[in-house]
């Protein structure tokens, strides 16, 4: 238990990014993920909007839960009282920890933008924190306290966001494309704030750590003020693809419709 839970350190050699033990743990995550979305997503589609976020709710309270107690375990696992301030919900992925709750919780317009960006950014962040979390999976041998809370979290973001896909909760309408925008803007702006008083590396905003941020950071030839920038930008091209691809999809849906 004290090898599993890294107190004193992980003995084991990790076991590598894109290893086969790397592949083969979050795959299955993966597959769990999409097999519970798919099952719930159908059975509660023609439900309720409050029996649908009982679903959402259940789902937040398990990956806050998490978080929760992977921050006060490792305040007594490292000797760095100041270490909770590495944890806090400033990357992509871990804002879900805030809007799945919201979205689970509140109504009107508020409901709207934050199962938007859970829809937008949930799915993505699931994909980029396990597959291509190199700064995990490269550092923490596969099967250890890190690295399995980190693949339930992101896996939950990412059912959160097919669960809302596939029931129909987010409508991902235009008008509140700017709102998401703007959460995301504001986050960046609190992860880099973080950054630099800290410092750290939350949104990736200071160099790749291993991720596919690294192509753009070398791209960049690590340059301090466009590399962040650019990434933040690459954020608001990504909302807008998404939504352009949604309402382009749903579009030709209605139209296949009326035509027979």
């Amino acid at each position: 238990m004290a090898e599993f839970f890294g107190f004193g350190g992980y003995s084991r050699q990790p076991e590598g990014y894109f290893s086969p033990a790397h592949l083969l743990f979050v795959s299955s995550l993966m597959v769990v993920m999409v097999f519970l979305a798919v099952f719930l997503g159908l059975r509660y589609k023609k439900r309720d909007e409050k029996a649908q976020s009982k679903v959402l709710l259940i789902a937040a309270i398990a990956m806050d839960s998490l978080e929760l107690f992977k921050i006060v375990l490792l305040c007594f696992r490292n000797e760095n009282p100041l270490d909770w301030l590495h944890n806090l919900p400033l990357f992509l992925c871990s804002i879900q920890l805030i809007t799945l709750p919201i979205a689970a919780l509140s109504k009107g317009k508020l409901k709207e933008i934050t199962l938007d960006f859970l829809f937008v950014f949930g799915l993505l962040g699931a994909v980029l924190g396990t597959y291509f979390a190199g700064n995990n999976y490269g550092a923490y041998p596969v099967f250890s306290f890190d690295n399995v809370v980190s693949g339930l979290t992101h896996s939950i973001a990412g059912f959160g966001s097919l669960y809302v896909g596939i029931t129909g909760m987010a409508k991902l309408k235009w008008e509140n494309f700017p709102w998401c925008c703007l959460t995301m803007a504001v986050f960046c702006l609190l992860a880099y704030i973080a950054d630099v008083t800290i410092p750290y590396n939350y949104m990736f905003l200071m160099r790749g750590d291993g991720t596919p941020y690294d192509i753009l950071f070398h791209l960049l030839g690590g340059n301090p003020i466009l590399y962040p920038v650019l990434v933040v930008v690459l954020f608001f091209v990504y909302i807008g693809a998404f939504y352009g691809i949604y309402r382009l999809v749903l579009k030709l849906k209605n139209q296949k419709k009326a035509v027979e």
